[in-house]
């Protein structure tokens, strides 16, 4: 993961591993039912998912399989609530059923739209499968057999199997693993599950998967913002990042602008408790927020571009958070939006102050250096 374009102060973000009270509860779903569950949006695939990257051939393969009864890997369900599921692990395999039966598979547009799709709402209604541009008829394509007999099943689509299409419907299962935490009472282990069982050899980001647990309008502003052109100048990077660590970088300057008088440590814990509180925001509360924030980057017109960088040019995120919720704090109060612009010295004299650097020297993340570095640039930002 590129980390040289920032400086993240989450020195506390990789915790001890807690126990967990944990069930794990094995289901043999037929064909049929797992395609309900996808089709209806009870089975979901997160947003942070990669992008669905199978081929015809080794989505035919896996179809074949299933018909000729030969096993399949079992697949993870994390429970996240009652008729609510993520898939932890074999998010390939069900969407090949599920493209196999709805017999359109994504093109290779369609793969990069998959994800703006599954973020929020799983299922893909009939009018986008039926963008020709999206996707195109899905037949099986398999080699011929090895005396060079041509293989039975290739070239059908899922309304062409004849008599094998209900003994792929009904008779044929895949082992689904689902994993429900008891004990303790948040989302907690998901991070490990998901880290343990990622299959793809690289570990998931605690924002990819806090995404995924949280997702909702609000994320879906905080997205919007994310591609504003002046905060991706202030950020120094022309493209959103893979991992989502600008939209951490936002998600934490309102966390702190809402709540950093009541924070705690760890930080991670802290930004999955208020990811969950901010499902809860009203479309009025949304709007605010994002006009409080296009404001925030109109105050700093006259401010160069570097302004919350290090000498080293990386993007200082409790300088931003910082100076963020000292410029904003007072709007909150009476919900308005700012009218100003930022003073530059005065940022310029925050990041020299002695008590503010020595806030991001040790557990920078506790509650009082960050309670230290807020009140400290409350202090002393101005406007013009």
């Amino acid at each position: 993961m590129d980390t040289n374009w920032y400086v993240d102060y989450n020195d506390d973000m990789e915790e001890s591993v807690k126990e967990y009270d944990i069930t794990a509860t094995p289901n043999d779903f037929n064909i049929m039912t797992i395609f309900s569950l996808i089709d209806n949006g009870v089975i979901k695939m997160p947003p942070f998912q990669r992008n669905y990257v199978w081929d015809e051939k080794r989505a035919s393969k896996l179809i074949e399989s299933i018909i000729l009864g030969l096993p399949v890997p079992q697949v993870f369900l994390y429970e996240q609530d009652k008729n609510s599921f993520y898939v932890i692990d074999g998010q390939q395999r069900l969407l090949s059923i599920y493209f196999f039966i709805k017999q359109r598979f994504p093109t290779k547009e369609g793969k990069v739209a998959l994800r703006q799709y599954l973020m929020g709402d799983t299922k893909i209604n009939d009018e986008i499968l039926a963008d020709d541009k999206l996707f195109r008829n899905f037949k099986l394509r398999l080699p011929a057999l090895a005396n060079e007999e041509q293989n039975k099943f290739d070239k059908l689509k899922y309304d062409q199997l004849g008599d094998y299409k209900n003994t792929f419907e009904i008779m044929r299962t895949i082992r689904s693993v689902v994993i429900k935490q008891n004990e303790p009472d948040d989302d907690s282990s998901i991070y490990e599950i998901f880290n343990r069982l990622n299959t793809g050899g690289q570990n998931l980001s605690p924002q990819e998967i806090r995404m995924s647990l949280y997702y909702s309008e609000f994320y879906k502003e905080l997205i919007h913002l994310n591609e504003n052109p002046v905060w991706r100048k202030f950020l120094r990077r022309d493209v959103c990042d893979v991992h989502f660590k600008d939209v951490e970088i936002l998600l934490r300057a309102f966390a702190m602008l809402l709540e950093y008088k009541s924070y705690r440590s760890p930080m991670g814990k802290f930004l999955n408790t208020f990811s969950k509180k901010t499902s809860n925001f009203k479309s009025e509360t949304l709007s605010y927020l994002s006009s409080l924030f296009l404001s925030f980057l109109d105050s700093c017109k006259n401010l160069d571009d570097n302004i919350f960088c290090t000498k080293n040019g990386q993007f200082a995120i409790s300088l931003f958070e910082a100076v963020f919720v000292a410029a904003c704090y007072k709007c909150l109060e009476e919900k308005k939006t700012l009218d100003g612009n930022l003073s530059q010295d005065s940022i310029l004299e925050l990041k020299e102050n002695k008590k503010f650097i020595d806030s991001n020297q040790g557990s920078v993340a506790s509650k009082t250096n960050l309670t230290t570095r807020i009140e400290k640039a409350i202090e002393i930002i101005k406007f013009e």
